[in-house]
Protein backbone atom coordinates (compact mmCIF):
# COMPACT_ATOMS: atom_id res chain seq x y z
CA UNK A 1 0.00 0.00 0.00
CA UNK A 2 1.54 3.56 -1.22
CA UNK A 3 2.16 6.12 1.50
CA UNK A 4 0.77 9.40 1.78
CA UNK A 5 5.10 10.45 1.36
CA UNK A 6 4.92 8.74 -2.24
CA UNK A 7 1.86 10.74 -3.02
CA UNK A 8 3.83 14.39 -2.49
CA UNK A 9 4.78 14.84 -5.71
CA UNK A 10 1.03 14.43 -7.39
CA UNK A 11 -0.33 16.30 -4.37
CA UNK A 12 2.00 19.13 -5.52
CA UNK A 13 0.33 18.70 -9.27
CA UNK A 14 -3.18 18.65 -8.16
CA UNK A 15 -3.14 21.87 -5.10
CA UNK A 16 -2.57 23.71 -8.18
CA UNK A 17 -5.66 22.53 -9.58
CA UNK A 18 -7.48 23.14 -6.61
CA UNK A 19 -9.28 27.07 -5.74
CA UNK A 20 -8.18 28.21 -3.04
CA UNK A 21 -11.88 30.05 -2.50
CA UNK A 22 -13.04 27.10 -2.69
CA UNK A 23 -16.72 27.24 -0.29
CA UNK A 24 -15.90 23.60 0.99
CA UNK A 25 -15.23 23.00 3.84
CA UNK A 26 -13.58 20.03 6.54
CA UNK A 27 -15.33 18.76 9.03
CA UNK A 28 -13.65 17.64 12.41
CA UNK A 29 -15.62 15.42 14.42
CA UNK A 30 -13.71 14.48 17.68
CA UNK A 31 -13.09 10.73 18.68
CA UNK A 32 -11.16 11.30 21.55
CA UNK A 33 -10.17 14.87 23.46
CA UNK A 34 -6.45 16.31 23.22
CA UNK A 35 -5.10 18.67 25.82
CA UNK A 36 -7.01 21.11 24.57
CA UNK A 37 -4.06 23.42 24.77
CA UNK A 38 -1.68 22.97 22.29
CA UNK A 39 -2.27 23.59 18.53
CA UNK A 40 -0.03 23.27 15.45
CA UNK A 41 0.23 26.69 13.37
CA UNK A 42 1.76 26.88 9.95
CA UNK A 43 5.21 25.73 8.95
CA UNK A 44 5.30 23.42 12.25
CA UNK A 45 6.22 20.16 11.88
CA UNK A 46 3.29 17.45 12.97
CA UNK A 47 3.34 13.64 13.99
CA UNK A 48 0.30 11.77 13.18
CA UNK A 49 -1.13 8.38 12.85
CA UNK A 50 -4.03 8.10 10.27
CA UNK A 51 -6.29 5.73 8.20
CA UNK A 52 -7.51 7.15 5.05
CA UNK A 53 -10.66 6.09 3.72
CA UNK A 54 -13.63 6.86 1.12
CA UNK A 55 -16.98 5.25 0.30
CA UNK A 56 -18.20 3.37 -2.14
CA UNK A 57 -22.17 3.79 -2.80
CA UNK A 58 -23.75 0.26 -4.30
CA UNK A 59 -26.52 2.41 -5.24
CA UNK A 60 -29.30 -0.52 -5.19
CA UNK A 61 -32.72 -0.89 -3.84
CA UNK A 62 -31.18 -1.73 -0.55
CA UNK A 63 -28.46 1.25 -0.35
CA UNK A 64 -29.29 2.71 2.90
CA UNK A 65 -26.73 5.46 1.40
CA UNK A 66 -24.24 4.83 3.64
CA UNK A 67 -21.67 2.79 1.14
CA UNK A 68 -18.80 0.40 2.05
CA UNK A 69 -16.17 2.17 3.56
CA UNK A 70 -12.57 1.79 1.44
CA UNK A 71 -9.99 2.10 3.03
CA UNK A 72 -7.14 3.42 0.54
CA UNK A 73 -4.01 4.41 3.12
CA UNK A 74 -2.85 3.64 7.13
CA UNK A 75 -0.18 4.80 9.09
CA UNK A 76 -1.41 2.54 12.09
CA UNK A 77 -1.22 -0.17 9.57
CA UNK A 78 2.58 0.31 8.82
CA UNK A 79 3.27 0.84 12.42
CA UNK A 80 5.21 4.09 11.46
CA UNK A 81 3.38 7.85 11.82
CA UNK A 82 3.46 10.30 9.08
CA UNK A 83 5.71 13.66 9.93
CA UNK A 84 5.22 16.41 7.66
CA UNK A 85 5.15 20.87 7.85
CA UNK A 86 1.85 21.85 8.13
CA UNK A 87 0.31 24.13 5.11
CA UNK A 88 3.26 23.53 3.03
CA UNK A 89 1.92 21.37 0.13
CA UNK A 90 3.44 17.99 1.68
CA UNK A 91 -0.25 16.67 1.66
CA UNK A 92 -3.72 17.12 0.31
CA UNK A 93 -5.32 21.15 1.13
CA UNK A 94 -7.96 19.33 3.82
CA UNK A 95 -5.36 17.18 5.74
CA UNK A 96 -3.74 20.26 6.40
CA UNK A 97 -7.04 21.84 7.19
CA UNK A 98 -8.58 19.56 9.73
CA UNK A 99 -5.03 18.69 11.55
CA UNK A 100 -4.54 22.60 12.07
CA UNK A 101 -7.31 22.28 14.17
CA UNK A 102 -6.25 19.37 16.20
CA UNK A 103 -5.03 19.85 19.50
CA UNK A 104 -1.87 17.26 21.05
CA UNK A 105 -3.05 14.10 21.89
CA UNK A 106 -6.38 14.46 20.04
CA UNK A 107 -8.25 12.01 18.05
CA UNK A 108 -11.05 12.95 15.18
CA UNK A 109 -12.72 11.91 12.10
CA UNK A 110 -11.75 14.51 9.45
CA UNK A 111 -14.34 14.25 6.88
CA UNK A 112 -12.53 16.19 3.34
CA UNK A 113 -14.67 17.26 0.46
CA UNK A 114 -13.46 16.14 -3.14
CA UNK A 115 -11.91 19.19 -3.73
CA UNK A 116 -9.75 19.70 -0.76
CA UNK A 117 -8.77 16.44 -1.56
CA UNK A 118 -7.49 15.34 -5.17
CA UNK A 119 -10.63 16.91 -7.15
CA UNK A 120 -11.69 15.71 -10.63
CA UNK A 121 -8.62 13.94 -11.23
CA UNK A 122 -8.63 11.68 -8.32
CA UNK A 123 -5.62 9.95 -7.75
CA UNK A 124 -5.59 7.16 -10.31
CA UNK A 125 -5.09 3.74 -9.46
CA UNK A 126 -6.29 4.52 -5.73
CA UNK A 127 -9.26 7.02 -5.38
CA UNK A 128 -11.84 7.97 -7.72
CA UNK A 129 -11.87 11.14 -9.30
CA UNK A 130 -14.33 13.84 -7.18
CA UNK A 131 -14.59 11.04 -4.18
CA UNK A 132 -14.81 13.19 -0.59
CA UNK A 133 -11.99 11.40 1.77
CA UNK A 134 -12.42 10.47 5.33
CA UNK A 135 -9.17 10.38 7.53
CA UNK A 136 -9.40 8.91 11.50
CA UNK A 137 -6.34 11.18 12.46
CA UNK A 138 -4.57 11.46 16.23
CA UNK A 139 -1.86 14.12 16.10
CA UNK A 140 0.48 12.68 18.45
CA UNK A 141 2.96 15.95 18.81
CA UNK A 142 4.33 18.81 16.82
CA UNK A 143 7.56 20.80 16.82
Amino acid sequence: MPSLRSHTRITKALLSQVPNNSKAEVHVEMFSAGDGINYPKKGQTVTVHYTASYYLCGGGDDDDGTGTEKIFDSSRKRKKPLKFKLFSEQVIQGLDDGISQLSVGERAKITIPAVKAYGARGFPGLVPKNTDLVFDVELLSFS
